[in-house]
């Protein structure tokens, strides 16, 4: 358990660093260097999944073409919505739109705590309804001060856990189908990356680049291993605790970057952490709970 914890707060602390990486690669486009990570983070991935054994679950997964045609349309719409939160994960810095969307990756919890009830028939307990009600609180305060919640947020709040139902709802929520959606991805990826005028120009102009897109290859694939190995070493509530590190320290990577909390935005932020620290408290009385009494939470 101390190595999952150690590598799902090492894949958290990198990809807040993916987060501030992008920022560094002046003058390429927010979508170039999306093009860029998917292109070098592909076939990582797929080493990855040849040395662990679960390359079979891409055979699985795409035997099935043949008896289920659903997936020749449904594939490609997963791709697309977990090409979408690729894409503003690395959009969102460069274009100073990073706070926006870290509140996005704090809402997101709240939102499948919704679905859960009213998709899945799940009882949220006191606590997850009271988070969700800050929640709503701060919603409520951003549509009085702002006139509305800002899209960004909205895309990552709504967009992954749409991305999630679909893929359950497909049986594609394994490892072997999140490469199949990164493969989809690639030739996006690719015209991102040669659609420009002249596409190697920028790296000519700063050939430090050519390193530092491999490094960001490297980073976004090490950051994807750690996550995953974490997975399988750490009990679902604790992993899914641990998750939460990873928006507040894109929040102090925006901070860095130079963006600010407005005023009137504070009580949208306060309201929003209020309830994830619910969350939180929920999801340690879980593991206590398990810890005490492991049997008969098996049974």
């Amino acid at each position: 358990m101390t190595k999952g914890v150690a590598l799902s707060v090492f894949s958290c602390v990198l990809f807040a660093f993916l987060y501030y990486y992008a920022s560094l690669m002046q003058p390429l486009s927010a979508e170039a260097v999306f093009g860029w990570r998917m292109l070098l983070t592909m076939p990582c991935a797929g080493l990855f999944l040849l040395y662990s054994g679960d390359w079979s679950l891409v055979k699985a997964l795409l035997s099935e073409l043949k008896s289920r045609p659903i997936l020749w349309l449904g594939l490609p719409l997963s791709a697309a919505l977990v090409g979408v939160q690729l894409w503003i994960f690395m959009w969102a810095p460069i274009n100073g739109r990073g706070l926006q969307v870290s509140l996005g990756y704090f809402m997101m919890p709240l939102v499948l705590v919704v679905i859960g009830r009213f998709l899945y028939q799940e009882q949220p307990s006191r606590l997850q309804w009271t988070a969700v009600f800050f929640a709503v609180v701060g919603v409520g305060n951003e549509l009085w001060q702002a006139g509305g919640v800002s899209w960004e947020t909205l895309v990552v709040a709504f967009g992954y856990p749409a991305y999630f139902v679909w893929r359950r709802w497909l049986g594609s929520d394994n490892l072997g189908g999140l490469w199949v959606d990164m493969l989809l991805i690639v030739p996006v990826a690719a015209w991102f990356v040669v659609s420009v005028d002249q596409p190697l120009a920028a790296f000519e102009q700063r050939p430090v680049l050519w390193g530092l897109v491999l490094g960001l290859g490297m980073v976004s694939a090490l950051a994807m291993v750690c996550y995953i190995l974490a997975s399988r070493r750490l009990p679902f509530s604790l992993f899914g605790l641990l998750g939460y590190v990873e928006p507040i320290l894109l929040v102090l990577v925006s901070l860095i970057l130079g963006e600010t909390i407005k005023a009137e935005e504070w009580p949208t932020y306060i309201a929003i952490w209020l309830a994830v620290g619910l969350l939180v408290l929920e999801g340690v009385k879980q593991l206590l709970a398990f810890r005490r009494y492991p049997f008969s939470k098996a049974r």
